[in-house]
């Protein structure tokens, strides 16, 4: 199923050898040379995402996202989660066209792109290579420049896509299905990892509890939704304990496992008759223990712009505990639409106009990578 989540008022790592790296640098001069006859504020970007489950693509001109077309993929309902196989598949059955329906709600044609930007990763390899190859393919055969996008970085810089935008620096806590991290982000191409999870991230943790509780995936937005109307403080589950601005979640699934196996054994309907209490203690273990570092990076730091980017920041709860936390420390807060929280390609396109801005392009001989170095 494609759908256009633009915004309603538009229309619808490898090491080189020496002789590797020039001919890198003489083919991002071939393409620098080129890129001077396109005034910038005329360019064209064509963005592809694939880094998961979500066959995406979004064209920006002027810095304005004119389309973002997402095609979703049901198949892994069934099995509890991605299945990576399945989702290579469907991505190769997507790209084109949901790249075809982005150029036409954007109103050009392929020959009118300025540039193609991708996400090169982290992911899973077998869907980043589907939007990798096609995009180095398109750009090959249009003789325009490739730009490589990191997909956490572009979390981040979704911020950009609307007014009002985070003022540099700020400190970003970027929450999704695969990590969970803390920035300092000076400008768009700086960024400095403050910490991260030492093991497993939010979205997982999520998805986890949710599993255990025999929720359908993906259960994250249903614990989210049975919160709304549970006791947050009934239930307590440890917080991890690592490094100041790190994270843990391993152990907080455990005791989620542990707390249903042991309480089902006395009474087996125990987690129907609780099941708001049991979510709104997950949620609120989950939230309060990434807030509590954001806090704390907030105050190392001085940085009082704070924002938080990712899947995860879709969740009501964390979006309005930050929002309170802002109000009680003179914080000055900053929450993506919920368009922009999952994986899209509109911020694979603002990441990459920053980049285009700069002459910031790769050769074709660009490989994805799959996890954070």
């Amino acid at each position: 199923m494609l759908r256009n989540t633009a915004p309603t008022t538009t229309a619808p790592v490898t090491n080189h050898n020496s002789n590797q790296k020039s001919i890198l640098n003489i083919f991002v001069r071939k393409f620098s040379s080129k890129i001077v006859k396109v005034p910038q504020n005329e360019a064209y970007i064509l963005a592809i995402e694939s880094s998961c489950d979500e066959t995406a693509a979004a064209i920006l001109h002027k810095g304005n996202i004119l389309a973002n077309i997402i095609a979703a993929q049901s198949v892994h309902e069934k099995y509890g989660g991605v299945v990576p196989e399945l989702a290579s598949r469907a991505h190769q059955q997507n790209i084109v066209p949901v790249v075809d329906v982005a150029l036409k709600e954007a109103g050009i044609s392929k020959q009118q792109l300025t540039a193609v930007a991708f996400t090169r990763g982290p992911g899973l390899l077998g869907s980043l290579l589907v939007g990798v190859t096609f995009a180095k393919s398109l750009a090959l055969s249009l003789n325009i420049p490739l730009i490589e996008v990191n997909h956490m970085d572009a979390h981040v810089l979704a911020h950009f896509i609307d007014a009002p935008a985070p003022q540099f620096p700020f400190i970003c806590l970027t929450v999704s299905g695969g990590h969970t991290q803390i920035l300092k982000v000076s400008s768009p191409l700086k960024m400095e990892l403050l910490g991260q999870t030492q093991d497993d991230a939010a979205g997982e943790a999520f998805d986890k509890a949710a599993k255990i509780l025999g929720l359908p995936y993906p259960g994250g937005p249903l614990i989210d939704k049975y919160a709304k109307n549970g006791d947050p403080h009934r239930f307590k589950f440890p917080k991890g304990k690592v490094g100041e601005l790190d994270f843990s979640f391993s152990g907080f699934k455990t005791s989620v496992l542990y707390f249903v196996r042991d309480n089902t054994a006395e009474n087996a309907d125990f987690v129907k008759e609780n099941l708001h209490d049991i979510c709104a203690s997950v949620q609120y273990t989950i939230v309060s223990y990434l807030l509590e570092k954001l806090n704390i990076a907030a105050k190392k730091t001085g940085i009082t712009e704070l924002a938080i980017a990712g899947g995860v920041s879709a969740n009501s709860g964390l979006r309005q505990s930050l929002e309170n936390l802002g109000k009680q420390n003179g914080y000055t807060t900053y929450i993506p639409k919920f368009e922009y929280c999952t994986d899209n390609a509109a911020m694979i396109a603002m990441a990459g106009y920053f980049k285009f801005l700069e002459g910031d392009f790769v050769g074709q001989n660009v490989v994805p990578f799959t996890r954070i170095s």
